[in-house]
C-alpha cells in the first residue's frame, strides 16, 4: 500500500447537526452515493463507537467506512486512521454524533466538535428549517459562534421546499458568515427505518438500494456538490505520529462473523493482521465447527434474533464448548458474551458461562465507560484500565467481576467481565487501537497456547 506518511494531504468534510433526528444520516449516505455515482473515490468516517453506520456505508454504498472514536482511541490514533483509510480516496466525509457539541454529560469532550478541531476537519451542518424563517439565521450563527475554532464552515438545509430555499439562502448569507451548500426537499418515501439495533434484511437492501438511488438524483440537484468537494480540499494536512508494530506472531485467530456477530472494528481486526496473525472467519449459524485455530474471538450483533437458529446448530455449540475447556485463548463481546451462556431467553447456547441472557425493554448500562482488571487477565494486569462501551438490551444472571466499569463522569460504578489467563468475556466493546499492548497480550496467549499444543 501506498502510504503518503506523516503529513497527509487528505480532502475531508464533517456532516453535522443541531441534534439527533435532524436528518445528517440521510443526507450523509445521499452525498456518499452522489459522489461515488459521479466516479469518486470515497472513503467515510462514523464519529463515535456506533458499528451500524459503516456497516451500512460498507455493505450498503460499498463505500470504505471505519470509526473514529476519540475515547476509544487518541488523538493521534483518530488522525492515524483517518489517514490510514484515506489513502486511496478523493474525498473522505466523516458523519458526526448526536448534536454538533453533545459529548459526555455537559462537556464538548468526545462530541463530533471535539473530532473535527483535532483533525482540523471543515464541517457542514444539516438544519431542518421546518418551522422557521429568520430564526435558521440565529441558530446558524449561535452554533458557528459558540465555539472558537467550531470548523463550521457551511450549511445544508433539510426538509426545505424549492420555493423556500431562496429566502433561507439570503436570511443565512445576510445574517452570517456561513455558507450554503443547497437543500434536500421532504423525501418521506426515502426514510430509512429505525429497527432493533440497525438490522438489515436482505429484503430491506433491495428496497434500500432504490431509496439511495433517488437520494443521490436529488441531491445531484438541489446540493451543491461540487462546491463540497472543494471545501473539502481546502482541509490541511494531517500531521501525525505514525502508529508502527512489529510482525511477531504466527497465530490463526477465528472470528465469528454472519448475520448473528457482526459488530467488529475493521481497524482492530486489521491490527491483528498487522501483529502477524492470519483471520478466519466463521459462521456460527451455519458452519458446524469452527475452523481449527489458535484463539477466537465472538462478536457482539444480533443473537437475540437467531435464537432458534443458533440452538439447533449444536454441533457449532458443542465445538465452541469443548475448545474453550481445552483451554483456547478468546474474547466475547456482547452478543458474543451473551451466546456462550447456558441460555438465552429459554433457548439452549454454548453452556461455557452459567446463568442465562434475558431481553429487556430499555437499552443496559449504555454508553462509555472505564473498566479496572481486579485481576491479571488475558489482556492485562491487575490495576489496569480499558477504555470501552456498552450498548445493549439485555442482561444476565452473571455479569462477571473481574473487573469494575466506572463512568467517565459520576461516581456510578459496577462489576463486570469474565476474565483469567485464557478468557476476556463481557458486554463492553473495546477497541485494540486504544491500547496495542492489549491485543499483542491476546496473540502472545494464543503463541503460547499453539506451542504447548505442539509440545503435547
Amino acid at each position: 500500500m501506498d502510504r503518503r506518511g506523516e503529513n497527509m494531504t487528505c480532502p475531508r468534510i464533517m456532516i453535522a447537526a443541531i441534534s439527533s433526528g435532524s436528518g445528517k444520516t440521510t443526507i450523509t449516505c445521499a452525498i456518499l452515493k452522489a459522489l461515488k455515482d459521479a466516479g469518486n473515490n470515497v472513503a467515510s468516517f462514523k464519529c463515535g463507537p456506533d458499528y451500524i453506520d459503516p456497516m451500512f456505508h460498507s455493505e450498503v454504498l460499498g463505500v470504505n467506512s471505519s470509526n473514529l472514536d476519540l475515547f476509544l482511541t487518541s488523538e493521534n490514533t483518530c488522525k492515524y486512521l483517518l489517514s490510514k483509510n484515506s489513502i486511496n480516496a478523493d474525498i473522505s466525509i466523516i458523519e458526526g454524533v448526536m448534536g454538533y457539541y453533545d459529548g459526555i454529560s455537559t462537556d464538548t469532550l468526545y462530541s463530533s466538535y471535539h473530532l473535527a478541531k483535532v483533525t482540523n476537519t471543515p464541517v457542514v451542518l444539516v438544519v431542518n428549517c421546518k418551522g422557521m424563517s429568520c430564526t435558521v439565521g440565529a441558530i446558524i450563527n449561535g452554533m458557528a459562534n459558540f465555539r472558537n475554532e467550531s470548523n463550521i464552515k457551511g450549511v445544508i438545509l433539510n426538509n426545505t421546499s424549492e420555493k423556500m430555499y431562496p429566502i433561507y439562502k439570503e436570511i443565512i448569507e445576510r445574517e452570517t458568515n456561513v455558507a450554503v451548500y443547497g437543500y434536500m426537499p421532504s423525501l418521506p418515501e426515502c426514510n430509512f427505518e429505525s429497527r432493533h439495533l440497525g438490522l438489515i434484511t436482505s429484503q430491506e437492501l433491495q428496497d434500500i438500494d432504490v431509496k439511495l438511488k433517488k437520494l443521490a438524483n436529488v441531491a445531484g440537484e438541489t446540493i451543491h456538490i461540487d462546491g463540497i468537494i472543494k471545501l473539502a480540499n481546502t482541509a490541511p494536512k494531517l500531521e501525525y505520529d505514525d502508529i508502527k508494530v512489529q510482525n511477531k506472531y504466527s497465530v490463526t485467530i477465528a472470528v465469528a462473523k454472519d448475520k448473528a456477530f457482526c459488530f467488529y472494528y475493521k481497524d482492530a481486526l486489521e491490527l491483528l493482521s498487522r501483529l502477524g496473525a492470519k483471520i478466519i472467519y466463521f459462521s456460527p449459524l451455519s458452519e458446524k465447527e469452527m475452523p481449527k485455530c489458535d484463539g477466537f474471538i465472538l462478536g457482539g450483533g444480533y443473537p437475540e434474533i437467531y435464537l432458534e437458529e443458533l440452538s439447533k446448530n449444536q454441533s457449532m455449540l458443542a465445538d465452541i464448548k469443548a475448545k474453550i475447556e481445552s483451554g483456547i485463548p478468546h474474547i466475547a463481546e456482547c452478543g458474543g458474551f451473551m451466546y456462550l451462556f447456558d441460555a438465552i431467553e429459554d433457548f439452549n447456547m454454548v453452556g461455557a458461562i452459567s446463568g442465562e441472557v434475558f431481553m429487556t425493554k430499555k437499552l443496559s448500562r449504555f454508553g462509555y465507560v472505564t473498566i479496572t482488571a481486579n485481576r491479571d487477565n488475558l489482556l492485562c494486569k491487575k490495576g489496569e484500565t480499558i477504555n470501552a462501551h456498552e450498548f445493549h438490551y439485555s442482561d444476565t444472571t452473571n455479569n462477571g467481576s473481574n473487573f469494575t466499569a466506572k463512568k467517565p463522569y459520576g461516581n456510578r460504578s459496577w462489576g463486570c467481565i469474565i476474565a483469567d489467563e485464557k478468557r476476556f468475556v463481557g458486554y463492553p466493546h473495546i477497541h485494540f487501537l486504544g491500547n496495542i499492548k492489549y491485543a499483542e497480550n491476546f496473540l502472545n496467549k494464543c503463541q503460547s497456547n499453539k506451542r504447548n499444543d505442539k509440545n503435547g
